[in-house]
């Protein structure tokens, strides 16, 4: 009997009949007796009637991760920030996330994934601007217990929080159905170099969550989903085809929320925000789409030694420069596995107010990309160390 490949293949492997099976299922409410109602497959949860800090909340956990292993993949936890609760502190926070982006804005500023310049305001790690802005609202914000709560029901006691604001205006265009962090951010062909297992672990790394900042109405574009697409196996691959793109566009679902609800999603769902498409009110006000992206990532993907490239570079770039000229100018099987050994073949973590992702990408350059771009341009050892140290020095947290 063969062996069969440790590799998904988008010819064999990626299959849109076996993709709509899979998301043609229908959420069972005896799965999740403590939600409060299902709607469009997604189960609902009402944070006022329990406590975070009781038994019952390793009974909300079991149900969660039912949710985001094998269920829909997504819950929406109603009042997590409850305005009786936090009123002030989401009040504060938004005024610390505006005055950010006004300084943002004048600074110039900006970056996006996936919308025209000027469609959304967007701020980069949020997490730690806003406690540079406003300790005391960070420090109410950041206190919810529920945030612990719903993180360990996933990822498990060690785990790191980043987030990302995004506000979206009237006109803000939806965005392309897609799958998250970390293989999703990857091309295709990179993204298809990675092994089955690796396929199915990353979506085990990552939660995604939002916290509304504002009502979220359905004309003003809450982020579509497709319950139960993380089961895919081979969704990684298949996310960009316009097949599945457009089944998407048929089937997916959204869920309105108010001011201080939070959602959160398997990274492996297919999502996409929605299109902001609101009309001023009779006083003229605008409904901007307000949301705290939380991104929170397990703590135990890491080294067990931290490794500088700068120093191996400084040292080994002569010789590494003569093998390459010597190979005729060539990436050979020798200094590709050199390369891939001493320099970091993943662009994050990184700050990306300073490196923003590469034009038509969605990560920007990586240590090994540089080096070997480096290689290919000839350059000297001085500018490949100075190179590599600008990557590391902008890659790194900002400092107040």
């Amino acid at each position: 009997m063969a062996v069969r490949s440790r590799l998904f293949h988008t010819d064999a492997s990626v299959q849109l009949e076996d993709f709509k099976n899979i998301c043609s299922r229908t959420t069972d409410p005896t799965s999740y007796p403590l939600a409060s109602a299902i709607q469009k497959n997604i189960p609902i949860y009402d944070a006022s009637i329990f406590n975070p800090l009781d038994d019952q909340a390793a009974v909300l956990q079991d149900e969660w991760y039912h949710i985001l292993e094998s269920g829909p993949g997504i819950f929406v936890l109603k009042g997590m920030y409850h305005p009786s609760r936090y009123e002030s502190t989401l009040t504060a926070t938004n005024a610390a996330f505006q005055r950010i982006i006004d300084t943002e804005r004048q600074t110039g500023k900006k970056g996006d994934h996936f919308s025209t310049s000027g469609k959304n305001d967007r701020i980069w790690n949020s997490f730690s601007k806003h406690a540079f802005a406003d300790p005391s609202s960070f420090i109410d914000y950041y206190s919810n217990p529920w945030l612990r709560v719903v993180s360990e029901s996933w990822l498990g006691p060690a785990y790191r929080v980043t987030a990302q604001v995004n506000i979206v205006k009237p006109g803000g265009a939806a965005q392309d159905s897609h799958r998250d962090y970390h293989l999703g951010f990857q091309d295709l062909e990179h993204c298809a170099a990675f092994p089955r297992s690796i396929q199915k672990t990353s979506q085990y790394l990552t939660l995604q969550g939002a916290v509304a900042h504002s009502d979220m109405p359905p004309a003003s574009g809450p982020t579509r989903f497709l319950p139960f697409s993380q089961t895919y196996d081979s969704g990684y691959l298949a996310w960009r085809r316009p097949d599945f793109r457009a089944y998407f566009q048929e089937n997916h679902v959204a869920l309105p929320l108010e001011f201080g609800d939070g959602l959160f999603f398997n990274p492996a769902v297919f999502h996409a925000a929605g299109a902001n498409e609101t009309e001023p009110g009779p006083d003229g006000i605008e409904v901007h789409r307000k949301a705290n992206l939380l991104q929170i990532g397990c703590a135990l993907g890491k080294t067990m030694e931290s490794i500088d490239a700068v120093p191996i570079v400084d040292r080994c770039w002569d010789g590494m420069l003569k093998r390459y000229q010597a190979a005729g100018g060539a990436l050979n099987a020798e200094l590709d596995a050199l390369v891939r050994a001493i320099a970091d073949g993943y662009a994050f973590p990184t700050n990306l107010d300073q490196r923003p992702p590469a034009p038509n990408g969605m990560a920007p350059e990586s240590e090994q990309e540089l080096l070997f771009r480096g290689l290919k341009e000839g350059w000297g050892r001085t500018t490949a160390v100075e190179e590599l140290k600008r990557l590391v020095r902008d890659s790194g947290a900002a400092a107040a």
